[in-house]
């Protein structure tokens, strides 16, 4: 069985703003092009796909920390979808079961709706069909305060990581995605601060009108126009010096490291949406599990008018083995 790992920003604002620096937009888009061609290559025949939510499919009415999709559609925000994703529906119980019996309470959800946390990497790397690969999406909560600590969203992963090899398929190819992060820090609105009527659609504001969600997608254009422009007062900065640490700290898989960062620390250096580096924090543990890695950065730009420090990396398996081979 073979298995690697690509991580991956996103950005919303990605076919909404261009940025000034158009040589900082070239690199991303000419990264996703050679990934999306190294994915087509190995043709993978299961990904597992930890992605984030910004309030489209998950709602503070029930909000998990963690939730697995045994069925999924695209949530259809910023045009990525809709569309249903080709969920193994027998395989994504299989995970579930098997990371509950490990001890990870790990929620599952027959409709689950996946956003552009999810939709947008896929979109880039399996050339804009989301349901070209088996994928089993893994919410992690990464918006909505409080969210799952550092160690548990590790051990979620590693437990992942457990189940992928106890697959032992000898033709198996699974692809751990890992995507959200890095620095950055979009119009979120959040419980306690705003008014009622924006607490009720943090509650339970599924399936938007049209025009609602037109306006809200507004509102998180003007913000990157605004921090492209230097103001500063709409958000956090871009943290290029922490977005680097993290990615060394990734490299070296230094998970006492990452076990270490807390909520506060992370929103106070990576912004709100800094907080969707769990997910790279899964994927990492899940490969770990696997064996020692090796990962590649492929890309790093700090593109304030996608609100995004928007990185690129993956990882192989150390000398290219392969699970049996560990």
């Amino acid at each position: 069985m073979a298995v690697k790992l690509i991580c991956a920003s996103h950005s919303p604002l990605m076919e909404f703003a261009k940025p000034q620096n158009q040589a900082q937009e070239q690199q991303v888009r000419e990264t996703f092009a050679t990934m999306a061609q190294q994915v087509k290559d190995y043709d993978p025949t299961l990904i597992i796909a930890f992605g984030p939510d910004h309030f489209n499919g998950f709602f503070y009415d029930l909000m998990p920390s963690f939730c697995a999709g045994i069925r999924a559609t695209a949530a259809g925000d910023w045009d990525y979808g809709p569309g249903r994703l080709d969920v193994p529906e027998q395989t994504a119980l299989d995970l579930v079961r098997y990371v509950l019996n490990d001890g990870v309470d790990l929620s599952y959800s027959y409709r689950m709706q996946a956003d552009h946390g999810v939709t947008q990497p896929l979109h880039f790397l399996c050339s804009g069909q989301l349901d070209r690969y088996p994928v089993i999406p893994v919410f992690i909560n990464s918006a909505a305060s409080p969210m799952p600590t550092t160690q548990r969203t590790v051990a979620l992963g590693r437990a992942i990581g457990r189940f992928i090899k106890s697959l032992d398929l000898e033709n198996e190819r699974v692809l751990i995605l890992g995507t959200g992060g890095l620095s950055h820090d979009p119009p979120t609105p959040q419980m306690g601060s705003v008014p009622p009527e924006v607490e009720e659609f943090l509650i339970a504001g599924r399936n938007p009108t049209t025009e609602a969600r037109a306006a809200r997608q507004g509102k998180i254009i003007a913000v990157g126009q605004k921090l492209a422009a230097g103001d500063q007062s709409v958000a956090v900065p871009l943290n290029p010096e922490w977005d680097h640490d993290l990615l060394d700290i990734f490299a070296r898989a230094d998970f006492a490291a990452i076990e270490a960062m807390t909520e506060q620390q992370i929103r106070e250096q990576g912004g709100r949406g800094g907080q969707e580096v769990r997910c790279w924090m899964a994927a990492f543990a899940a490969l770990s599990e696997l064996g020692d890695y090796q990962m590649t950065t492929h890309c790093y730009q700090a593109i304030s008018e996608w609100i995004a420090g928007f990185g690129i990396v993956s990882a192989v398996l150390t000398s290219g083995k392969s699970v049996d081979e560990h």
